[in-house]
């Protein structure tokens, strides 16, 4: 069903590319810039979907699948050329693939649950974690295109830690509910 929440959530979807494109180049600050508001679109379009759906009562099955798929493509995609691209180096890669992991480990965890009918509902700590992570990831974007702010990616770099962190915590709540659902 095609509701306008699914069309948003679809766009985040569609939008990967251009984002990817943008942010290809790093020598390039006015692709970063655009990077940057492409990706605080997407950002607006995530609260957005969910808020139209939950207030017109149309929150569908094919919205609930979407939604946390979009938000993982977007965030590995963002991480992934971040990397690639030197933003995101050294140690800071720990953190970054420690999001990935987690985002893998907890979206199988969930498939699993889901099919013996279990549901695992989205904890506070780790509306904080998201919030952490698309800041940290935002910012990181938006310190290639403000390279006279070098605090930008400075204080990005503390929250893509900061948001590790707490991508360990929620990863083990999730997977100790997980394992007192599994057969010895």
């Amino acid at each position: 069903m095609l509701t306008l929440p699914n069309i948003l959530t679809l766009s985040r979807i569609v939008a990967v590319p251009l984002l990817l494109a943008f942010l290809w180049w790093p020598e390039w600050q006015l692709g970063y810039a655009l990077g940057y508001a492409t990706y605080c679109l997407m950002g607006i379009t995530d609260y957005f979907d969910g808020y139209l759906a939950r207030s017109r009562g149309t929150v569908s099955k094919l919205g609930v699948f979407l939604d946390p798929i979009a938000d993982k493509i977007m965030v590995a995609a963002v991480i992934l050329i971040l990397c690639a691209k030197g933003i995101i180096s050294d140690l800071n890669m720990i953190a970054a693939l420690v999001i990935l992991l987690r985002e893998i480990a907890v979206s199988g965890l969930r498939e699993f649950l889901g099919g013996i009918q279990v549901s695992v509902p989205v904890s506070a700590l780790a509306k904080w974690k998201t919030a952490f992570q698309l800041a940290s990831l935002g910012g990181l974007v938006l310190g290639v295109a403000l390279p006279d702010w070098p605090w930008v990616h400075q204080a990005s770099i503390a929250m893509l830690w900061a948001a590790a962190v707490l991508t360990l915590i929620t990863g083990w709540d999730y997977l100790r509910i997980g394992l007192k659902h599994m057969d010895s």
